[in-house]
């Protein structure tokens, strides 16, 4: 341990604690929610974005379809990214951001202010927001600003008898949103696969799967990898989109890697129908135990045997660290069995142990879960 804590140390003394190069600028949406801010329909004045979901859905069952559709279409990246309005409503406004912002794109890549690799990024950008456009894709929240968040729904979301929403980690920004190699190491491969492999486990059963990138997550392994700042703002978005979710059916969370981080801070402000905290490659929760979560919901953890973050020091030591490792007895949680799953980013790939016990989880199959030798179901 002496040795990792040393070089925790070194990096904490050399370049500062807080990764505020993964924090974005004002962008687009910042100037269309100071409009927002100013606005009202009816003369009711608009919600603020902070606002709980039910003052939100309450204020929008109170317009008429036209007056919901008018704030779509003058506010689109507000309404789309707003915790508690209708969700076909926020289909339809992110379906014009998304438009609005290919756009801006399609002009940046030919703009001579930008270096050659600016308009080839542009280019990138804009290919990422055509296949998001696609028809049928029902994106439940886009912010182009920085390097952008995203998140997509598998299902019919205002139906579903079973929720799950997967929260991925490092690296998770718009242009790593989907991928066509390399498919399910991305948050829309993740969702896809578990949304599949719960249709065929109980094909009667109604579920909706979230492939949630709704945060800014660290860029690869640096200081805001290995501190909670970023997994703080996370954990407060993720609760809000859960208590947003309409209905109260059970809900599951599925959290891989630094999203594990994103999970634990959130879990005590999770509403009770939250009934499963999954997580897999975890650095830890930011809690000694699943006891201290703050959670009722079942925490389930597992690990694949190659997988590298097992190398990882679970400790907390100041700002540094996320805690107890949450396969480990101490923490707790109950263990799935890693069986076929691969690697650190392997846990969703189709025919491995863990998205099947994902998929079990998600339909409420608690009885035909794999636990490892020992463990409790």
């Amino acid at each position: 341990m002496l040795l990792p804590l040393a070089v925790v140390i070194a990096v904490l003394a050399t370049s500062g604690w807080v990764g505020r190069g993964d924090v974005p600028e004002p962008g687009v949406y910042a100037a269309e929610l100071r409009d927002w801010q100013r606005g009202a329909v009816a003369g009711q004045p608009l919600p603020g974005p902070s606002s709980p979901p039910r003052e939100v859905a309450r204020f929008f069952s109170g317009l008429s379809r036209p007056q919901q559709q008018r704030l779509a279409e003058r506010y689109p990246l507000v309404v789309g990214n707003l915790a508690g309005a209708p969700v076909t409503l926020r289909y339809r406004a992110n379906r014009l951001a998304l438009a609005e912002a290919r756009e801006a794109e399609r002009e940046r890549m030919t703009d001579e202010r930008l270096t050659p690799a600016g308009q080839y990024e542009a280019g990138r950008r804009m290919n990422r927001f055509t296949s998001l456009l696609r028809s049928g894709r029902q994106i439940l929240a886009f912010d182009p600003t920085g390097r952008g968040r995203a998140a997509e729904v598998f299902g019919d979301l205002d139906h579903a008898e079973r929720i799950s929403v997967v929260v991925p980690g490092v690296d998770t920004e718009l242009l790593t949103f989907e991928r066509t190699r390399l498919k399910y190491r991305a948050p829309v491969g993740m969702a896809q696969a578990l949304y599949r492999t719960q249709r065929k486990a109980d094909p009667g059963l109604r579920t909706a799967v979230i492939a949630w990138a709704d945060y800014t997550a660290p860029q690869g392994l640096g200081m805001s990898a290995a501190t909670g700042e970023l997994a703080a703002e996370g954990a407060r978005r993720l609760a809000g989109t859960v208590h947003a979710l309409p209905g109260e059916v059970p809900v599951a969370l599925f959290c891989h890697s630094y999203g594990s981080v994103v999970c634990g801070l959130a879990a005590a402000e999770l509403p009770d129908h939250v009934t499963d905290i999954a997580v897999a490659g975890s650095p830890g929760m930011r809690a000694s135990s699943a006891d201290r979560l703050g959670t009722s919901a079942r925490v389930w953890a597992v690990r694949a045997r190659d997988d590298w973050i097992s190398g990882v020091p679970h400790l907390a030591l100041g700002p540094i660290g996320h805690g107890t490792d949450p396969v480990t007895p101490e923490f707790g949680a109950r263990r799935l069995s890693a069986g076929t799953s691969r690697g650190h980013a392997g846990y969703f790939e189709p025919g491995a142990s863990s998205l099947t016990s994902f998929a079990q989880i998600g339909t409420g199959a608690i009885g035909a879960i794999r636990c490892t030798a020992g463990a409790r179901v």
